[in-house]
């Protein structure tokens, strides 16, 4: 019998408690992943579908991933001079946002239209005094080429929001590609399903120290009656380059017109903006409704102007059900651009801004399903543009200006619907895979007296304006601020790959075009192509 020194017991007995309490955590450690990695109890296995046919067998994802392989393997640089550039630009459009609209529109694996580009980076959005921006600065960014500070347009960082002083000092403005475009004799135009005079495409051609000043009453609030600045839109309609543009296509009638002119005006300085465009040329054209658009023959005129909405444009699956409404669809916008800008004399080509300006809107209100509807709309629009122009001559270039606290979350079967609801096992009530951070939906997901959350298919209607659970009350859902993707394709695609900062994505498209600063950078050799 081996005895044993009081001290050695002593360290036999620290030994054990030490492997117990190992052990233990061990165990509290498996608890925690499989809390974390749950199977919920309405999942049934045996009944998953799978979404096409070999998905569940190895040699299916093998295949799969040496086709990739041999398709990255192939693709060949193209360094040709882009006489065209398009740039599209998804209001909002987070990654998040682009894996939901997959499933929205058919499954997981559908890839959107611009996801079938062959080059990706990311851009990050963050603005000179914000680390999560507006459209407002960030359309100075991705167009201009300088990074600004929120809820600023076309001017640099010295000009701060409400700053009317620093907004008429000209040395602070910065210029935005259309403008490149204009000054190398190319052509130049902006479709979006905002008002033409919102944030986004205004960075096509406004300076102003706030995005919300796109009448003279708005401005006159912050500025007095003698400020000497133009509004949004006056600069659309007057400035050097909103002047100069050849298609304007969007909502917004409200801005063009006094308030005692038009039942719905907004402006106070008595002017109908909108007649004195049709009075600078016989050769403008105006349209206000679908089928004014379709029918419009574009070798008779020199510009087109569409305003289709005394606001922004209503929301696709909204206008689709109303058999009275008469605006078109982004895609058809983007048709009739195109081709306007294709039969235009200059032989230079053009600068084409087209925006998705609605998904932010879904976003905003928490109302996932309108924003991926909107998605599903851009990526048709996409489809489209690509059909009519040629890869060899037309760069296009697919990003976002920000994204949202839009999340896709939870453990749904493959094959469900993105808007089905799971169980939570801790309070046994369903709860909703999409979900945001903040919002005002928080209050009818969230019942304060009971402390407790309410059932979301009480509140979850299979609707189009159904609002999805918020985590934090606030009156409007916020923007997000990771990085969002930039997709493009064409002359010089490939500059686009990897992490850069917003405001370099201008200068690559200005460099693939041979024009504003990037006409210093390139070397442009005999006849159509540059090394």
């Amino acid at each position: 019998m081996i005895r044993l020194s009081g001290k050695q017991l002593l360290a036999y007995g620290l030994l054990l408690l030490f492997f117990q309490r190992s052990f233990c955590d061990s165990l509290q450690d498996m608890e925690k992943e499989r809390l974390m990695h749950p199977k919920f109890k309405d999942v049934d296995t045996t009944k998953r579908v799978l979404q096409r046919p070999g998905e569940d067998t190895h040699e299916f994802w093998l295949n799969q991933g040496k086709d990739f392989v041999r398709q990255q393997k192939n693709r060949q640089l193209n360094n040709n001079i882009a006489k065209n550039i398009i740039m599209f630009m998804g209001d909002g459009m987070g990654v998040a946002t682009q894996v939901a609209a997959r499933n929205y529109i058919e499954a997981e694996h559908t890839k959107l239209a611009f996801e079938e580009f062959p080059y990706l980076g990311l851009s990050k959005t963050y603005c000179v005094d914000k680390i999560v921006s507006d459209s407002a600065t960030t359309a100075t960014a991705y167009l201009c080429g300088v990074k600004g500070n929120y809820g600023t347009i076309g001017v640099n960082g010295h000009v701060l929001r409400d700053d009317c002083v620093g907004m008429n000092n000209t040395d602070y403005h910065v210029s935005s590609i259309a403008k490149w475009a204009l000054d190398a004799g190319k052509s130049a135009g902006l479709v979006t399903t905002t008002r033409v005079s919102h944030a986004s495409p205004a960075g096509v051609y406004a300076h102003t120290a706030n995005r919300n000043w796109e009448t003279d009453a708005d401005i006159n609030k912050y500025c007095g009656q003698d400020h000497g600045l133009q509004d949004i839109t006056l600069q659309l309609m007057q400035g050097n380059v909103g002047s100069q543009l050849k298609v304007i296509m969007g909502g917004g009638k409200s801005f063009f017109l006094d308030e005692k002119l038009y039942e719905n005006g907004y402006r106070t300085d008595g002017r109908n903006l909108i007649e004195e465009y049709l009075q600078q040329s016989p050769g403008n054209a105006f349209v206000e409704t679908r089928e004014e658009l379709e029918n419009l023959d574009v070798t008779k005129w020199q510009r087109l102007m569409g305003i289709f909405h005394d606001n922004h444009l209503d929301y696709h699956l909204d206008a689709a059900a109303d058999p009275l409404n008469t605006q078109p669809t982004l895609e058809q916008m983007t048709a009739k651009a195109i081709e306007f800008m294709q039969q235009q004399k200059e032989d230079k080509g053009y600068f084409l801004f087209i925006e998705g300006g609605k998904i932010d809107f879904g976003h905003h209100d928490t109302k996932a399903r309108l924003a991926l509807d909107e998605t599903k709309e851009f990526s048709q629009a996409i489809a489209l543009a690509r059909a009519m122009t040629s890869e060899e001559d037309t760069l296009i270039v697919v990003t976002s200006d920000h994204s949202h606290t839009f999340s896709v979350a939870g453990y749904q079967d493959r094959g469900s619907d993105i808007f089905s609801l799971s169980t939570s096992d801790e309070d046994g009530l369903p709860y909703s895979p999409l979900s945001y951070a903040n919002g005002r939906s928080y209050s009818k997901y969230f019942d304060a007296n009971k402390s407790e959350r309410v059932d979301p298919s009480l509140v979850l209607q299979n609707e189009a304006h159904d609002i999805f659970p918020a985590t934090v009350p606030l009156y409007a859902e916020t923007h997000g601020g990771e990085d969002v993707g930039v997709f493009s394709s064409g002359p010089w695609a490939h500059l686009f790959t990897g992490v850069y900062e917003q405001n370099a994505i201008p200068h690559m498209m200005a460099y693939a075009a041979c024009i504003g600063d990037g006409l210093k950078a390139c070397d442009v050799l005999s006849g159509q192509s540059r090394n």
